[in-house]
């Protein structure tokens, strides 16, 4: 059986959620990701921020991504998954809510990320067929 943990990116990092979001942007480029994780001050996933969200919610809307923090822009309930859930588990938690980034977990630790490009390696091309148009098409 393949796992969440087996197909993840290793190394994933969390940004406090008490840091703007212009440190979020470099600790973006210089990890070479989309998103990062937020967590809260007891270590725990409070939200994900994308390169998306900090041009389109924070600088399109005339703010200062050196004065608004990452926590600012947590919406909704985070969504992860177990290190040890299967790659079904995995996809059903994406499509069901049509995201394309999931944190995995492992004994209450961030431990990886899944992407778009760890489906693209692991699946099949029927199984990314049926992931992109759940995740992709209009609702």
């Amino acid at each position: 059986m393949t796992t969440a943990g087996d197909i993840m990116h290793r190394g994933a990092q969390w940004i406090p959620a008490h840091e703007t979001l212009d440190r979020a942007a470099q600790l973006m480029r210089d990890l070479d990701v989309g998103s990062l994780p937020i967590a809260d001050a007891d270590e725990r996933l409070c939200g994900i921020v994308t390169d998306r969200d900090i041009v389109v919610k924070c600088v399109a809307m005339g703010h200062d991504p050196a004065k608004v923090t990452a926590g600012e822009l947590a919406e909704g309930t985070p969504r992860w998954i177990d290190a040890d859930a299967d790659v079904d588990a995995v996809l059903q938690e994406m499509q069901g809510h049509r995201i394309r980034r999931l944190p995995v977990i492992e004994d209450k630790r961030l431990v990886g990320m899944i992407s778009e490009a760890d489906l693209a390696g692991h699946l099949t091309d029927g199984q990314l067929a049926t992931w992109a148009e759940s995740v992709y098409a209009a609702r």
